[in-house]
């Protein structure tokens, strides 16, 4: 009879061992019993089922997973083919909708490939190929991730984010595309030459109007203090000659004697002439 107490609590242990199991932080955990499911534990710790046959436990990842397929060609609304490599991360949210629909993890990841590439396809035609490859890229893929995940939540999905890691061009259409650019470049570079030339020539002509109105203003303000200083110096002259008017014809004939006469000059006048008066008398 001991030995068969000591087999009965045997069982019994191995069966409580086997009822066991627990859930990490990492996980989640559907119930099957008779291969379907009846509950999911999510909470972290350990918890009790029923033995096999009668019960087992499904772990499914709790953690961001990522989808991350081989680059594959899209055509843009302006016709232009693009090799798009592109990545999502998703996360099961619903353990007992994905056991129900993909099962596994890796038929989650085809259908995900097939969502998203379904709805990147879409949304690159609806933009041309500059928009893709400057400003419209992230708004794009935003649109991706939102259309990708209202429809992965049948399978139990959410897809948190879908990215873009490289945007190629098939290698017939570069040549094409970069000759385009540069010549596109080009034609900027020339309207900017050509407006700075314009805005040079503008500034120049303002210069040079500004120049010839400061230097006319300058020449009269010129003009007119010179004339103002002649007349100063008349009036001077006169109030001095006025005093003396026999001294003011003397120096004006003196003046007039050194414009006149010089070594090579030659005069005829009469001894008597009012030019002379002055030198009559005078000692050689």
């Amino acid at each position: 009879m001991k030995h068969i107490k000591w087999i009965v609590l045997a069982v019994v242990g191995i069966l409580l061992l086997m009822s066991l199991f627990t859930v990490d932080e990492v996980n989640q955990v559907v119930v099957l019993q008779f291969g379907k499911p009846v509950r999911v534990v999510q909470e972290p710790g350990l918890h009790m089922k029923l033995p096999p046959p009668f019960q087992e436990a499904l772990k499914f990842e709790d953690r961001l997973l990522q989808y991350d397929v081989s680059p594959s060609e899209v055509i843009t609304k302006d016709k232009k083919s693009l090799i798009i490599d592109n990545y999502a991360n998703w996360k099961i949210v619903e353990p007992l909708v994905f056991l129900q629909t993909v099962r596994t993890e890796a038929a989650a990841q085809a259908r995900l490939d097939e969502l998203i590439y379904s709805e990147l396809r879409e949304q690159m035609g609806k933009h041309d190929l500059n928009e893709i490859v400057t400003d419209a890229r992230e708004k794009i893929m935003q649109t991706v991730a939102d259309a990708a995940n209202r429809k992965s939540h049948e399978y139990g999905i959410e897809v948190i984010d879908v990215r873009i890691k490289r945007a190629d061009l098939p290698e017939e259409n570069e040549m094409a595309v970069f000759n385009r650019m540069r010549a596109e470049r080009k034609r900027q570079a020339n309207r900017y030459r050509s407006e700075g030339e314009e805005q040079s020539t503008i500034i120049r002509s303002q210069t040079d109007r500004e120049r010839t109105v400061i230097l006319a203003e300058a020449r009269r303000q010129a003009e007119q203090i010179r004339g103002e200083g002649d007349a100063e110096a008349i009036r001077i002259y006169a109030d001095a000659f006025g005093q003396s008017p026999q001294f003011f014809e003397f120096t004006r004939t003196l003046d007039a004697y050194k414009k006149a006469i010089d070594d090579s000059t030659v005069i005829f006048l009469s001894p008597n002439s009012d030019f002379l008066k002055y030198l009559k008398g005078a000692r050689p």
